[in-house]
């Protein structure tokens, strides 16, 4: 189904909302057109080097920039026209997202059109006042940004938080697309990550009904609960398990929680949440070098630190009810109500409208058919293997509950309880065959092996196959992120 952007006109006075008070919740502003459906892969933001004599001489392209600023900042009909004819007369094959993006913060009908107006006739296609297709047209041609262009990202959205500029000043040194990065509705931090959150004994979570859902992890024998209820309106906690330090992103719009190490080495990154998004997916921002950050690959993606190797290690997280998590871990701690925020939590009451409809908020580059955009998939993860990405429909996993599959070299099995919690457990080529009970499991050879968080151990020996990372997360996004991904369904 293809779902129509707002009108030219309601974008404009969002614009004005965002610029006024600074910040905007996502519901206000999602554009919702079915993205173009494509498998090719495009070239990757590496394989462009466009000459900045193209529309121009360097001299004309800078002042362009200029004139991309009196488009947002002016109010005077001259200076505005003037802009927009300059801007035409040189035009780069660049300039149209960044008149794209400049169109959501005019201020008047009359520019928008005429911006408008000028797209079309500079790319010719008719595609008029609808601004997230314009945005899928974009994405599939080939990537030549204008020489200024991250020198203007930093000075349109600096208009909403002057903290922004920070995330563009190395935006050359880039691993994606920079006409992928999209704000995301909210100031740095505007969704305010919790740092060593209150928590409280299992016994004493009245708040939390055994049906709730939440993300379970383990470190070193110290089990952690985090209700999704909560984690929604923050999508992020800072917390020490187990005497790990560790910091959990949880992407609403991607449907992913997953949890880094937040020390590589001697360093260790203090993250947050940029404000932007890529591909629908959470960019995070190390406070540091405010380099950006992918959620899914936990590694930066824009800025300083791109290509020095940097890459967090992923642990592993469940995603179950807390009944069945307590009933588990009886010893567990559980994120308190009292988080120093006045929110909603009731379970399912952030993001309600969005997880009730197959709809996204933010487009895309391309979809995948063959499940619904938030069906959930288990995408398993071996940082060896970044080339060879994994997903397995969790409805398939439902009636598949020991489940054996390889990832390059590495054998591993799915085993999925009866409440539809995934664990992944590297196998060394044994074979399971039955779950007599949720603490067990029973190999092809007659050994019984009992589950843990950590790992499937032996009954009667010392044998142990380690837990792998894997993380839950909607169709849709992990394939945006990962379009060559095999699929299990």
């Amino acid at each position: 189904m293809r779902h129509h952007a707002s009108s030219l006109i309601a974008l404009s006075v969002v614009a004005i909302i965002a610029f006024t008070a600074g910040y905007l919740t996502r519901g206000q502003h999602s554009p919702n057109s079915t993205p173009v459906r494509r498998a090719d892969r495009r070239p990757s933001p590496t394989d462009q080097n466009p000459s900045r004599e193209v529309g121009g001489n360097a001299a004309e392209l800078v002042a362009s920039v200029d004139k991309f600023q009196a488009l947002v900042s002016s109010s005077d009909r001259v200076v505005l026209f003037d802009a927009l004819t300059t801007i035409e007369q040189q035009w780069h094959p660049g300039s149209a997202i960044m008149l794209l993006e400049s169109i959501r913060f005019m201020r008047g009908e009359a520019i928008g059109e005429a911006a408008i107006a000028v797209l079309e006739n500079k790319t010719g296609q008719p595609i008029g006042n609808d601004l997230n297709a314009w945005h899928q047209w974009i994405w599939q041609q080939q990537y030549a940004p204008h020489p200024e262009y991250a020198r203007f990202k930093a000075a349109l959205y600096s208009r909403l938080d002057q903290r922004f500029a920070e995330y563009f000043v190395d935006a050359e040194n880039a691993s994606i697309r920079l006409d992928e990065v999209l704000w995301g509705g909210v100031r740095r931090d505007g969704i305010p990550p919790l740092k060593d959150p209150p928590t409280l004994a299992a016994a004493d979570a009245e708040y939390l009904a055994d049906a709730d859902v939440v993300f379970g992890v383990e470190i070193n024998g110290d089990a952690r609960a985090y209700p999704k209820r909560i984690l929604a309106w923050h999508e992020m906690v800072k917390d020490t398990i187990g005497g790990e330090s560790v910091n959990g992103v949880y992407c609403t719009l991607c449907g992913s929680m997953i949890v880094y190490r937040t020390h590589l080495g001697d360093t260790h990154y203090e993250l947050g949440t940029s404000g932007f998004l890529y591909r629908s997916n959470k960019l995070m921002y190390d406070r540091a070098t405010k380099s950006l950050w992918s959620t899914l690959d936990g590694q930066p993606v824009v800025g300083p630190l791109v290509g020095k190797g940097i890459r967090l290690e992923p642990l592993y997280v469940v995603t179950t009810t807390w009944g069945q998590w307590r009933d588990k871990h009886p010893g567990t701690k559980v994120l308190s109500l009292e988080t120093g925020h006045r929110r909603d939590y009731g379970e399912g009451a952030a993001y309600r409208d969005y997880f009730a409809t197959d709809e996204l908020m933010f487009g895309v580059p391309d979809l995948d058919t063959r499940l619904r955009n938030k069906d959930e998939v288990l995408a398993v993860r071996l940082d060896d293997r970044t080339d060879e990405r994994l997903a397995i429909s969790a409805a398939f996993l439902a009636t598949h509950r020991i489940y054996h599959d390889r990832l390059g070299e590495t054998e591993f099995v799915v085993l999925t309880d009866e409440t539809g919690a995934n664990r992944v457990y590297e196998s060394k080529g044994m074979q399971f065959v039955e779950s007599p009970d949720a603490g067990r499991v029973r190999a092809a050879d007659g050994s019984e092996w009992d589950v843990a968080e950590a790992a499937l151990t032996r009954r009667g020996g010392d044998e142990s196959l380690p837990r792998l990372p894997a993380h839950r997360a909607f169709w849709f996004g992990w394939y945006a992120a990962f379009p060559a991904t095999r699929l299990v369904k």
